[in-house]
């Protein structure tokens, strides 16, 4: 059974940093790419970062870019994301996606991607 597990959300002041993990299990995958999303309230699911894990190759939402940092650890088949100088317009359940076989120009979108973790909440006050 593949699991997807986030941590690390929290509350954080404007300026501040957070760093979320994701931890995926359950059997091999094939061809994969892990990544965040995140949804505010009253808004749709948006992408923020994902890294395709064969060749590290990353993609950003242009509004996280220089802000955010995705890394993964091979080893334990588990990412990051550094998230710095928050703003209060980041503040949302951030969610941990894995999908498998997708090709370059799908990277962004959320609704291939396959196991999904339980998300975590980010609140960043002004």
């Amino acid at each position: 059974q593949v699991q997807v597990v986030e941590s690390g959300g929290g509350l954080v002041q404007g300026e501040g940093s957070l760093r979320l993990s994701c931890a995926a299990s359950g059997r091999t995958f094939d061809n994969h790419a892990m990544g965040w999303f995140r949804q505010a309230p009253g808004k749709e699911r948006e992408f923020v970062a994902t890294i395709r894990w064969r060749d590290g190759v990353i993609y950003y939402a242009d509004s996280v870019k220089g802000r955010f940092t995705i890394s993964r650890d091979k080893a334990k088949n588990t990412i990051y994301l550094q998230m710095n100088n928050l703003k209060p317009e980041d503040t949302a359940v951030y969610y941990c996606a894995l999908g498998e076989r997708l090709i370059t120009s799908s990277l962004r979108n959320g609704a291939l991607y396959q196991f999904w973790g339980q998300g975590t909440q980010v609140t960043v006050a002004s």
